[in-house]
């Protein structure tokens, strides 16, 4: 059996890290990764890192429980959407009080969706052009 090549391949582009001292942590990514993050709304920090974000976020900011997610972009949404709903993993909870596994326009602008790997993992996929970068 050979498998079909996607022909929409998914990029990644942002990675979530929790931190217990945001203000800490922003100086400690700043002197490390020699770049200054980019403060955000709610207690959050963008680090640009080539074509990779690193968002900072204040584990004691009770963050939705999507925030830490692998990101990617992808040009199809609706493909990815439905291998991911023939896998059953898209995610069960909510995101700003909308359904997290459900295609929908993000209040920060995202057209997204949630999933979850099968460890618990959370995956998000944005539609390329409509990516938040601060």
């Amino acid at each position: 059996m050979t498998a079909t090549a996607p022909t929409d391949v998914p990029h990644f582009f942002r990675l979530s890290v929790e931190v217990g001292d945001l203000d800490e942590a922003i100086d400690f990514y700043s002197r490390l990764l020699g770049i200054q993050g980019r403060r955000q709304a709610g207690s959050r920090s963008y680090f640009e890192c080539g074509p990779v974000t690193i968002s900072i976020l204040d584990s004691g900011a009770a963050p939705h429980s999507a925030a830490k997610a692998l990101y990617f972009t992808v040009n199809d949404l609706e493909a990815i959407f439905e291998r991911a709903k023939v896998l059953g993993c898209l995610a069960t909870e909510l995101v700003h009080d909308e359904p997290a596994g459900a295609i929908a326009v993000r209040p920060w602008g995202e057209r997204s969706f949630y999933a979850k790997d099968p460890w618990g993992n959370s995956l998000c996929f944005v539609e390329e052009g409509t990516v938040y970068t601060g």
